[in-house]
């Protein structure tokens, strides 16, 4: 590697350079947003020598990678927002010495069949078991099928991840490193997910556990024309070159913990309670307790929502490839438990059942109906949706006394419920909504299980049962995601067309923003959507190979 390849300065170290001064009226890269993205640009950037100032609109720093104790006084210290890891490249990691573990769930997922006494338990540990809760469940002519579909899509994800870390491929190099599964993948880039998930499967439950990968965060069907679901299935089957969703442990709050040492320590200074007012291709304005404030940046990148830069600027983006606003659709409520309820299927324990993803009424026909109902602005009944326990691989969120007491955590991501539910309404209305979809969210899961989840629930110290929802409204209001999309946008194919310009170095790492000066280094940018710090990974590269 040449002294001049920007590769070496993104992965020297800071040490034996100039650390940042005090704050100036000049910096040379100004970062808005102070989320994991956000946070990676600076450390980057920072390492190689750059001056750097990040702009936060909340008062802390982590955007939606935070731990909280969101009971007080219970002592549980959950996710609040983003909760799994899988697209976070180990390069990043290594690169800025991040301080990271993360531990792999040996359970994939327990779907409870609607209104039955057993649920398809797929197990990483025993594929025997697994064969068997296929059977049990009567979809043993789709074994084969589901092991095919993985397996292919297995090495898809071995040969494409590693384009992640590199300038933005096209259209023909991810066919070209496909190699044998370039039928799988042609079909998956051009035709309806719900064509490839039917190719493979023909139980109701087994195709929508297949489903589910496409519709996190995505509100769309099978059958999409747009194939948005398509995207959405590519990014959570691809992650690590495996499809792995990992356990942060001690929580997400651990990686922008991280984040922050790795900035700060590189020289970058942070700051929070900065409201942003305007923005330039080389000022930015911003609002404080303390008034108005600017600073003159050779460089910007927003690592917040293109959507938000485009209203500070005051005209739409002229990016060629931003995508529709399409609305986020989803509930996610976060529980503390006394104890793990019990399941319908006799002989299985519940730490098998919850110790991957818990699908609740998301069956292939469930999940059709629920978008039908959803589209036609009505609360689906029942409401799809999705468990996570971390505290079964990590207990370390949970104090000593609580573990003792065999309490859990429970996060529930409930899908197909869009924003436009809770969009125009007053707050008032908005706070009746919130509690009618936690009702709602609360009975789905309590429909698969042999007792009530209320049964189980904690209570905190004034009594009040541990459960706390956020609605796509509350994620707009708090963390300026439009629409509650936790993508930011709609998530876009990782690669260039075939005849896209490439001609800049934005371009090429797909950071271009629209606006003259501005670099995208957010969830909003392409390939960077989930907890990955790919946004700001490439808008790095992209600074640097300017220089």
């Amino acid at each position: 590697m040449s002294q001049t390849d920007p590769r070496s300065e993104l992965g020297r170290s800071s040490r034996n350079r100039p650390k940042a001064g005090p704050p100036s009226s000049c910096y040379d890269v100004v970062i808005v947003g102070g989320g994991h993205n956000g946070l990676t640009a600076a450390a980057y950037l920072a390492r190689a020598g750059r001056s750097v100032l990040l702009l936060e609109r909340q008062d802390h720093l982590g955007g939606a990678t935070v731990s909280t104790e969101a009971f007080a006084g219970m002592g549980a210290h959950l996710s609040r927002y983003s909760y799994l890891v899988s697209l976070l490249p180990r390069q990043i990691v290594q690169d800025l010495g991040l301080h990271l573990q993360l531990r792999r769930r040996r359970y994939a997922s327990y779907t409870p069949v609607p209104a039955g006494d057993v649920g398809l338990l797929v197990d990483h540990g025993d594929r025997a078991a697994t064969a068997e809760s296929f059977r049990r469940i009567g979809a043993g002519g789709d074994l084969a099928g589901w092991h095919t579909l993985y397996e292919r899509m297995g090495r898809v994800a071995a040969a494409l991840w590693p384009t992640f870390t590199g300038e933005l491929p096209r259209r023909g190099e991810i066919l070209a490193l496909a190699g044998a599964e370039r039928d799988v993948v042609e079909q998956l880039l051009d035709r309806p997910l719900g064509e490839l998930i039917e190719r493979y499967l023909a139980h109701d439950v087994t195709r929508g556990v297949a489903l589910t990968d496409g519709l996190i965060g995505t509100f769309g069907d099978a059958h999409e024309p747009d194939l948005r679901q398509n995207v959405c299935f590519l990014y959570h089957v691809i992650g690590g070159g495996t499809g792995d969703w990992d356990v942060p442990v001690a929580g997400m709050g651990a990686l922008s913990s991280a984040l922050i040492g790795a900035a700060t320590q590189a020289g970058a200074q942070l700051r929070t309670g900065c409201e942003i007012t305007a923005v330039s291709g080389d000022r930015v304005t911003w609002r404080s307790e303390e008034g108005e404030h600017f600073v003159d940046a050779r460089h910007i990148l927003w690592a917040a929502a293109p959507a938000v830069l485009d209203r500070i600027v005051g005209r739409a983006s002229a990016r060629a490839w931003a995508p529709p606003q399409v609305e986020g659709a989803q509930v996610k409520i976060n529980l503390l438990l006394r104890r793990l309820p019990h399941l319908r299927e006799g002989g299985l324990a519940p730490e098998a059942a919850f110790g991957g993803t818990f699908h609740i009424n998301e069956t292939y026909s469930q999940l059709a109906a629920a978008y039908a109902s959803a589209t036609s602005g009505g609360v689906p009944d029942p409401v799809p949706a999705e468990i996570y326990c971390h505290s079964l691989t990590d207990p370390s969120i949970l104090e000593e006394s609580l573990r003792e007491s065999g309490a859990h955590t429970l996060t529930v991501f409930a899908l197909h419920t869009p924003h436009r539910l809770v969009a125009d309404l007053c707050d008032a209305k908005h706070d009746a909504m919130r509690t009618r979809l936690e009702r709602a969210v609360l009975d789905s899961l309590s429909s698969v299980l042999a007792e009530p989840i209320d049964d189980v629930l904690a209570t905190d110290l004034t009594g009040r049962p541990c459960v706390e929802t956020k609605t796509t409204r509350d994620l707009q209001d708090v963390l300026a995601m439009p629409g509650g999309n936790i993508f930011h946008e709609p998530l876009t194919w990782p690669f260039a067309q075939d005849d896209e310009p490439m001609r800049t170095p934005a371009e090429r790492w797909g950071v271009e923003s629209g606006h003259d000066g501005i670099l995208l280094a957010g969830a909003g940018s392409r390939r960077a959507g989930g907890v990955s710090g790919l946004g700001g990974y490439h808008a790095a590269r992209a600074l640097l190979a300017e220089a």
